[in-house]
This record gives structure tokens, sequence and C-alpha cells, in this order.
């Protein structure tokens, strides 16, 4: 009887985080090895012809052999780790403003007492946190890193990938008076037809009221622009400049009040007079009586003509 293993409370058994997914650790596995093949082979041969024109045939095929092998482990290398680099594209902007401030606040702890750095470090925080305005730019630049996540959460957990377990690549994020706004590039196996349906599952999943989504360019349909709503301002109170403009001592103008009419007097309407043709009446006889009409022996027998 095999002895059950204590369970832990975070993770697997093995306690171990997956940032990569096995399908897509297999597949770049695959892809650098046909890269590295496929390079090799072409710049080789590419590189001995051209070097065949300079020096005996056979010496051309080793340099080219010492050019393409370099050439295809560079593309192995880069394919091989293509998708750590996506994974670290996803996050740039949060390791980049971590380092930016792990790196100045060594730099003012270094270079200044406690009570300036201490001074400096709550002017930083507490001016932009004070000013209405960039507090909102603040606020609405922190969405878009959130929205970032959550929608590549939202590419992982319930929109189907292509085989090769892809992911669509999130390029670039800004705020918009309703939201935020994403721009995405979708990877082969994806459309998007696939993403018009769960749009309000994006929405649940990114905090907001509704998400949109419609092509970026119209000559790929790869290139996705993602609309997250998250507030009406449309139903906002906004001041006009047009108050500015008016001077209080400006005196009141007393203006006649209209008169709409909210009936019609036909008595008052004059009715046009309609003139009827004259007809004319058929011509008597002599004694008065009206014209006989023709008999059918007038007509000409048709049987005559046949």
């Amino acid at each position: 009887m095999s002895k059950s293993s204590p369970r832990r409370p975070f993770g697997r058994n093995t306690g171990t985080v997956t940032v990569i997914e096995a399908k897509v650790h297999r597949s770049s596995a695959r892809n650098a090895r046909l890269a590295f093949i496929l390079t090799a082979v072409i710049v080789g041969l590419l590189s001995a012809v051209v070097a065949a024109s300079y020096m005996h045939p056979i010496l051309a095929l080793f340099l080219g052999a010492l050019i393409g092998a370099p050439t295809a482990g560079l593309a192995w290398v880069l394919v091989r780790i293509w998708p750590a680099l996506r994974l670290l594209w996803w996050w740039t902007p949060e390791i980049g403003l971590t380092t930016l401030l792990g790196y100045g606040w060594t730099q003012l702890a270094n270079h200044t007492p406690l009570l300036v750095t201490l001074v400096v470090v709550a002017l930083v925080v507490g001016v932009p946190a004070a000013v209405p305005a960039s507090r909102r730019a603040l606020v609405a630049w922190t969405w878009c890193f959130v929205v970032r996540h959550r929608l590549r959460v939202c590419f992982a957990q319930f929109i189907i990938a292509n085989q090769s377990g892809s992911l669509p690549l999130i390029l670039w994020t800004k705020p918009t008076p309703v939201g935020e706004r994403v721009w995405v590039y979708l990877r082969p196996g994806l459309s998007m037809a696939d993403l018009e349906g769960r749009l309000d599952r994006i929405a649940v999943a990114c905090h907001a009221s509704t998400a949109l989504v419609e092509r970026a360019s119209d000559g790929n349909a790869a290139y996705l622009r993602f609309d997250i709503k998250r507030r009406e301002v449309l139903t906002a109170t906004v001041g006009s400049p047009l108050v500015d403009v008016i001077t209080p001592d400006t005196p009141a103008t007393n203006r006649p009040t209209p008169v709409i009419p909210t009936a019609l007097d036909l008595p008052d309407v004059d009715a046009p007079v309609i003139t009827l043709p004259v007809q004319k009446k058929p011509s008597a006889t002599a004694n008065g009586s009206k014209p006989a009409a023709s008999s059918p022996a007038d007509v000409d027998d048709v049987s005559d003509w046949i």
C-alpha cells in the first residue's frame, strides 16, 4: 500500500509553480529544432555559393558550414526562449517600474540623510496623490496594468488557444475617458468571432461594465482592439465655458411670449374652387332622336377577305 503524501497549503503536491505550460514548452522545442535545421541549411548553402566565386568549392563548403552553424544556433536560442521573452514582455512595465524605484531609493538613501530621504519620498508620493489631475492619471495607468494581466488570464482560462498553446500577444494599453483600450495580436487558430461570444466574461474578469472588440487594421484580421468600459461619461455633469462669457451686469430683456396655435379654424381657410370640364353632348338627328347604333351587318365580313 502506497503512503499518501501530505497535502500542502499552496500549489500542487510537488511544490512547483508552472510558469510555462508543458504544451508550450514542447511546441517551442520542436519549433527551435526546425529553425536550427532550416537556418543552417539555407545560410550554409548561400554562404557556400557566394564563397565559391572566390575560393575552391570544397573550402567554400567548409566556410558555409562555419557561417551557418552559429547563425542556426542563434535562431535556435531565440525560438527556444520565446515563451520566456513573451512572459517578460507581459511584466515589462512592472519590472521596469520596480527597478527604477529600487534604484532611486538606493541612490537617495546612500547620498542623503534619513530625514531628507523621508521628506523626498513624502513629496514624491504625497504631491501626486493630493493633486486631482495627477491622481486620476495615476489611477488610470494603474488600471491599464491591471487590465493587461486580466486579459492574459482570460486568454489562458476560457479562450481557446491554438494547438501549440500559444496565447495572443498583448501589445499596448492606454487609458480612455471611459476605461482602457488594449491592442492585441492574435496567433493562428483564433479569430475575432471566437472573442465576440465571450465579451461578457472578459468584462467580469476586468472588473468593468462592458467590453468591446473590433479590428484595429483593415488589412490584418489578427490585429484587434479591445475597449474596456467601466464608467459612463455622457451622463456626467460638466461645466460649460459659455457661463464665463456672460456679464453679470447685463440687464434682462423682456421678450414676448410666442403664441403657438393649438387648433385650426376651418372657416378662415379659403376653399379652392374646382372647375369641372364641360362634357360634349352627342349630336341629335333631324327629328330629334338619337342616332341608331350601327348594326352588325354594316360591319365588313371578315370571311370575305380570307
